[in-house]
């Protein structure tokens, strides 16, 4: 058909119809950056043409967009599961639901706190996030509209891993994140940085966290303060405030 673009003619055809990244890109819906971390990543098998171009088989991408559609709102991969204590986790599970700040109003103490974790490391973005077992929810929010998410797309659930800060400087060069629907959707985060939350057990609940619509790094200042604000959320929650 006259006019009928590649892409277009390539989902007409079978699975060995071999896609450029453009084209796999465009049929995926992602950009073509987040191709070539799939591909990086292991999950979408490449080859190169003796000229160096990327060349992909349309039945690699059918795999994907049907790995999609059995599970609506995830992302295209899930990212490689964090390390995690798994004997751990179920006394962390229970520390968090018995804390009393699941599903709970918003609070001052906590807003303000998210409010000023904003304006110290000069993002847009700044929550206060529990970890339950299958959704990352937000006690606090600052320019956020969503009030919690799946849990496999919260990067906290990384950051809670560790008493360490979770620092990604650029998600889409981070095979972990790229693919990630906060990464390709409307929010379009580029930058998260994440301090854990400890309840008096020492049973790491969820994070403070800030997030940017661009990458970029924290300096000594912003992640000290970032941090000292981590410490304030972590006692309001060891003092049972809910």
């Amino acid at each position: 058909m006259v006019g009928k673009s590649r892409t277009e003619s390539a989902a007409a055809q079978d699975d060995t119809a071999i896609l450029t990244t453009t084209e796999a890109a465009a049929l995926l819906g992602v950009a073509v950056s987040t191709v070539q971390k799939l591909v990086e990543a292991g999950h979408l098998a490449s080859w190169k043409t003796p000229g160096g171009h990327r060349r992909i088989a349309q039945g690699e991408v059918r795999k994907l967009l049907q790995n999609r559609a059995g599970h609506p709102g995830a992302a295209l991969v899930p990212a490689p599961a964090p390390p995690a204590d798994l004997d751990a986790e179920p006394a962390r599970l229970a520390a968090t639901r018995a804390s009393g700040l699941l599903d709970t109003p918003a609070h001052a103490s906590y807003d303000r706190i998210v409010r000023l974790a904003s304006q110290v490391v000069d993002a847009p973005i700044a929550l206060i996030t529990l970890i339950d077992a299958n959704r990352q929810w937000f006690k606090a929010r600052f320019g956020m509209s969503m009030t919690h998410t799946p849990r496999s797309w919260a990067f906290c659930d990384y950051a809670i891993v560790s008493d360490a800060m979770l620092v990604v400087e650029d998600t889409l060069q981070d095979p972990r994140f790229a693919a990630n629907p906060l990464v390709t959707g409307a929010e379009g985060v580029r930058f998260y940085a994440g301090v854990p939350l400890a309840d008096p057990d020492g049973f790491r609940l969820g994070t403070l966290c800030v997030l940017d619509r661009r990458p970029r790094t924290l300096t000594r200042d912003q992640a000290w303060g970032l941090t000292e604000l981590a410490t304030l959320a972590a006692e309001e929650i060891q003092r049972g405030c809910k």
